[in-house]
């Protein structure tokens, strides 16, 4: 009777210990730094009675690593479209209920049905970034240096001009896309005669250049150390509005390549062990709305893949044509597809030579 008594006390407490957890009401999003406006938070929380907790992640690979160790317990996370198309192979996200996702249909159609997943069964886009050129108004206009082309980083006669003040992405798969692009060919071009022709390219215009860098070129650019960086276009913006609050007298601009450019689309997804997949819609749902889509591309610069968003976007982001391009110049943005194991070798191999030289 004992026996029975302490086992029925032990389902109790079972039963107990789990509602408990449920009336936590906890939405766990594993999310990039400083990617979602805390104007959006609070509004969500009073919307679903819940709290939204947040970590986070430096880059899609530190995020793979840690769900291949078995990490678990998010409700919510924003991969990139090759780290998407990754974790669709490993048949490790929910499928989207759109029933439940009202405000689905102010997505862009340019933004939906990519090659990472079509028909978008497991991803809604949530924000993009452009990697493009970013410069200090002042000096370029000075030196009449042209910004209109991925020559200005590539092409030595163009680089005398600002030896030294120049910065690239410490990234082998952005700096040879860019060189791809300079040469006319797509940023996912695999021919390893154009990669040598790329490393070619990369390697005249190292000399001029002040370093590889993918952390503080922000903090170069907005002091006027560096005058020219390859970046990413939110950090672009950030650059020019630290240096207006810092009193600078010159700005921090963007310039989208007329070659074409990379670009990086991030989703929000849902994993298959979600505890709460019912707040995470909810949660997808609300940033689908314009207001609440805008306000993170107001704060940080991004692109944004919501129609409905354009209204409530400041009109010098949304007027910017290297954040929301035009047509003819959407058509020549890419997104980085994923390599095979061969490709990521080859591409090892030159990236070494190319910092090695």
């Amino acid at each position: 009777m004992k026996k029975l008594f302490a086992i029925a006390s032990l389902m109790l407490l079972a039963v107990s210990t789990a509602s408990s957890a449920q009336a936590q009401n906890k939405l766990h999003l594993y999310n990039w730094n400083n990617y979602l406006a805390a104007e959006t938070v609070q509004r969500f929380e009073a919307a679903c009675k819940c709290q939204l907790v947040q970590s986070y992640y430096g880059d899609n690979e530190e995020m793979l690593a840690k769900l291949a160790a078995g990490a678990k317990g998010y409700d919510l996370i924003v991969p990139t479209g090759n780290a998407l198309q990754s974790l669709i192979k490993q048949n490790a996200l929910k499928p989207i209920d759109k029933s439940k996702l009202s405000n689905f249909k102010n997505l862009n159609p340019q933004y939906l049905n990519t090659d990472f997943d079509k028909g978008n069964q497991y991803s809604v886009p949530y924000a993009y970034t452009i990697t493009l050129l970013g410069y200090n108004e002042q000096k370029m206009k000075e030196l009449g240096v042209p910004v209109d082309s991925w020559a200005a980083i590539f092409d030595p006669a163009i680089l005398a001009k600002i030896k030294g003040k120049v910065t690239v992405l410490d990234s082998a798969n952005e700096l040879m896309a860019a060189a791809l692009k300079y040469l006319g060919y797509s940023v996912n071009d695999t021919d390893e005669k154009h990669w040598q022709e790329a490393k070619n390219v990369i390697l005249k215009a190292k000399p001029y250049w002040a370093a590889f860098n993918g952390t503080s070129y922000i903090k170069g650019l907005t002091v006027g150390d560096i005058w020219l960086v390859h970046g990413y276009s939110s950090d672009i913006f950030q650059a020019d509005i630290d240096a207006q609050k810092a009193g600078r007298k010159f700005r921090i601009r963007h310039a989208l390549p007329k070659e074409g450019a990379a670009m990086s689309l991030d989703s929000l997804v849902i994993p298959k062990d979600a505890p709460r997949a019912d707040l995470a819609h909810q949660f997808i749902n609300l940033v689908l709305d314009g207001k609440n889509s805008a306000e993170l591309t107001n704060m940080i610069g991004t692109g944004n893949p919501n129609s409905a968003a354009l209204a409530y976007i400041k009109p010098e982001i949304s007027k910017n044509p290297a954040i929301f391009p035009d047509a003819a110049n959407a058509a020549k943005l890419e997104m980085l597809k994923d390599l095979n194991s061969k490709q990521r070798r080859a591409l090892n191999r030159i990236w070494t030579e190319i910092r090695a030289k």
